[in-house]
């Protein structure tokens, strides 16, 4: 989809931008959870970021919504349950992304306006390759290799030491001399094209599947239980970032580099330093001349600027550095047929179109499936995931443009109408769900005054598709973290009746969890039988206690989950709008469950009603003017100057307004009637309280008013209650003395830009408001400062200067 470009955003009522922001967000997570815990995602790198770059577009026109879902600040996903877990020192982040010369000139150009740099000052940057392959962290310790990690979650990975010991180009001890006594360096783990065709030679000869690229050789690789398997397939490592270092290495990124390959570690020979942005563009022109004779796989180049001073300074946003930027390759892209539409039905209730495709070649892998996102997309209408070209509806018989970029499934992005046989029809969505034959509807949105762009089941957890679904969500990593509950076991134990909510995974014991799995080996077998095929050799006594062994281990994963942090028992329930970062928000509000679902109930009490809701989506209205015309409530059987209440406030609209309202409601009797009810439907003290909470916000808040609203739900969670105990939030990180507080700035600041401090309260776990009030805890007054420092002397809150606060965060 395209990215949301500044005058559509600022286009966007606060209303608008909460909608869009959810629906994009709700986009985002579902891409996450497919990708990265699935292993069955639907987006390609392109889509994927376009996704993410039109909910920055939106968090930059309205900030309030930074943070307020999973998708804000999410980086890759939880580990397996397969290794070991290992807690990265410094977390491995994301990188942003550009896709045009102009963003990248922009990127140098905001760099050198955050540090307020001369015209004439240097500011240099390293240029080079991104290679597509696996995220890797070696922790030396004296020199020698002691632990090998994946990215994770970015904060949490799985350690894979025993594998990477196998890869020839990591050291297991660094040459030379001047390394630091802790050294973590990051890298890239990837396969050469040669030695992947070799792979897939002997995968093909043994009888194995054969990889669909190198990426997923290499992943699959490094991740493998036995180091023999790693160790039989030509592994390779380019190191280009560190985490934690005992004592600076370089000055630069460059001088990085430099003493990485004097350490014996590999580095990228193809980076190179530029002055300028016209340098970091012509050396991207160059490796992409390159890229299909470089004998690996590469989707970009990477950005750093390459003073580490400055790298300090310029510090993160939220998922990504600001030093840094990844310029991607274009897409590429082929054309087929579309033979047919499926519909799958998601763990929410959405029905998912997937178009099946006459097999084609699209960047070297055979495609042969493509995601259509949602129904709008396929009806040419926008929405959520909105095609290129609104108003072409997508047909079977259709001939379309399919774009891949990445490994992923690739994206119809275009119809081809001049191709379109004379017999294609509009392809038309199910009414009921292919599931559990519940109702399956587009609600419209009183906010945005548009059909949703998803049709969903109203099952809920009556329908077996969402039933599955919302189960594994919930032993996933990200959630429950259940380890050996892998989608087969799921499955079967909702197939053989034993789990149908969360709360029956905790009730299960040892006889009827392998009754249900020896059911499922013999139904199998007679599958084969019937299909011809030989069945599988009985279980000899040895592999039968292997069997019991391992169901005895999933019950003690079960016992080693009841009790869960807050935080993880919210995200694993599956409420929409609930993200990670939306669930540990709640955890800071709420000591446990009880109280949360106390405070959601008053909040559903005192939720806004349908006339208040519907009046900010009346053109020329919106959710300001609501506000200021109900400020007042006027008595509703009071009549004042001959005016009845609903004809007052009629009166306070002005000439346009009251021409939208009437055309909205017909008559002026109607909508005189409607106004009254708006003015007794505000929302209340116990919903605010939750609502205009800046990290959970009106859309999360809403979201869980319906879950909970739902009795079965309700009762699904008290069950699992009963079974598990939650407990605090587990500690983000090392708090400083600023983590929780809230900073204002006001007047000119004289050694920072207005953006590095904000940067560094951030960084420091402060939260930075635009406005002081009694929950201001410390203001920062520069020359100049006006009405923001009289209110801080109203409050009663501290006032430091630019020079006090430089010297507490020096100290922090």
């Amino acid at each position: 989809m395209p990215a949301q470009n500044d005058s559509a955003v600022a286009s966007l009522t606060e209303e608008e931008a909460r909608a869009r922001h959810a629906a994009l967000s709700e986009r985002i997570e579902r891409a996450n959870h497919l990708y990265y815990n699935e292993d069955a995602p639907e987006l390609t790198d392109a889509e994927y970021d376009a996704l993410r770059r039109a909910l920055e577009a939106i968090e930059a026109g309205f900030p309030e919504l930074t943070g307020t879902t999973e998708a804000s600040a999410g980086v890759g996903a939880k580990p397996s349950g397969r290794f070991e877990k290992v807690r990265h020192a410094v977390p491995m982040l994301s990188l942003g992304n550009a896709f045009a010369d102009e963003e990248v000139e922009e990127f140098v150009a905001r760099v050198r306006r955050f540090l307020n740099l001369p015209a004439d000052a240097p500011a240099a940057f390293t240029a080079e390759p991104k290679i597509d392959g696996l995220s890797l962290s070696l922790r030396y310790e004296g020199g020698r290799l002691v632990t090998a990690a994946t990215r994770g979650d970015g904060e949490v990975g799985e350690n894979v030491t025993a594998n990477a010991r196998t890869v020839e180009d990591i050291p297991e001890t660094l040459s030379g001399e001047g390394w630091p006594e802790v050294l973590e360096v990051r890298g890239e783990v990837y396969l050469s094209h040669a030695d992947f065709a070799r792979i897939n030679e002997r995968q093909e000869a043994d009888g194995l599947p054969t990889f669909a690229n190198p990426r997923n050789a290499a992943a699959g690789s490094l991740r493998q239980k036995d180091p023999a398997i790693t160790a039989s397939r030509p592994l390779r490592f380019f190191a280009y970032a560190w985490g934690e270092v005992s004592e600076p290495v370089a000055e630069t990124q460059s001088g990085v580099l430099e003493r990485f390959r004097a350490f014996g570690l590999p580095v990228n020979p193809l980076t190179v330093l530029c002055a300028d942005a016209e340098a970091m563009l012509a050396h991207y022109r160059q490796i992409e001349a390159q890229r299909a004779s470089l004998g690996y796989d590469i989707d970009g180049v990477v950005y750093k600027v390459d003073d580490l001073a400055f790298q300090k300074r310029l510090g993160f946003v939220s998922r990504a550095p600001r030093w840094a930027l990844a310029h991607k390759f274009p897409a590429q892209e082929a054309t087929t047929v579309l033979e047919a539409i499926d519909i799958q039905v998601g763990r929410t209730g959405s029905l998912n179109p997937l178009a099946r495709l006459r097999p084609v070649t699209v960047g070297g892998v055979v495609v042969s499936n493509a995601t259509l996102h949602n129904e709008g997309y396929v009806q040419g209408v926008g929405g959520d995931g909105e095609p290129i070209r609104e108003g072409r509806d997508i047909r079977v018989g259709d001939t379309v443009i399919v774009v891949r970029a990445g490994d992923v499934i690739p994206k119809v992005m275009d119809v081809l109408l001049d191709r379109r046989p004379p017999e294609a029809v509009p392809f038309v969505f199910p009414e009921t769900c292919p599931a559990c034959g519940s109702k399956a509807v587009r609600e419209f949105n009183p906010r945005t005054k548009k059909l949703d762009a998803v049709r969903r089941c109203t099952g809920g957890l009556i329908c077996p598709a969402q039933g599955v679904e919302r189960l594994k969500h919930f032993v996933s990593r990200n959630g429950f973290d259940l380890e050996g509950f892998g989608q087969t076991y799921i499955e079967v134990l909702f197939e053989a009746g034993l789990v149908k909510q969360p709360a029956d995974l905790f009730r299960l014991t040892f006889e009827p969890l392998k009754a249900a799995i020896v059911a499922r080996r013999e139904a199998l077998s007679a599958q084969r039988r019937a299909e011809g095929e030989p069945p599988p050799k009985k279980p000899t006594k040895k592999k039968g206690e292997e069997e019991d062994k391992a169901i005895k281990n999933l019950l003690a994963s079960l016992d080693a989950r009841r009790t869960i942090p807050l935080n993880r028992f919210l995200f694993a329930l599956g409420i929409p709008q609930i993200g990670e970062s939306t669930a540990k928000a709640l955890a800071k509000r709420f000591p446990d469950m009880t109280a949360m679902m106390e405070a959601v109930a008053a909040a559903g009490r005192a939720r806004a009603g349908e006339d208040w809701l519907a009046l900010s989506a009346i053109p020329r209205i919106g959710p300001g003017t609501r506000d200021k015309l109900l400020a007042a409530e006027p008595n509703a059987g009071e009549v004042l100057g001959g005016l009845s209440p609903g004809a007052r406030l009629f009166g306070r609209l002005t000439p346009s307004q009251a021409e939208a309202v009437l055309a909205h409601y017909g008559d002026r009797e109607t909508a005189e009637a409607a106004l009254l009810r708006a003015a007794g439907q505000q929302p209340g003290e116990a919903y605010h309280w939750l609502a205009d909470d800046g990290e959970i916000g009106p859309v999360a808040t809403d979201s869980l008013i319906a879950f909970f609203s739902e009795p079965h739900n309700d009762a699904a969670v008290r069950a699992l209650l009963a079974e598990v105990a939650t407990q605090p939030m587990e500690s983000a990180g090392t708090a400083t003395a600023f983590a929780g507080k809230t900073v204002v700035f006001t007047g000119s600041l004289e050694r920072m830009t207005r953006n590095e401090a904000k940067a560094t309260a951030e960084r420091l776990g402060a939260k930075v408001s635009g406005s002081v009030s009694a929950k201001t805890d410390l203001v920062v007054a520069g020359p100049g400062a006006g009405s923001k420092l009289k209110d801080a002397e109203k409050h009663g809150v501290r006032v430091v200067s630019e020079e006090a606060w430089l010297a507490m965060i020096e100290g922090a």
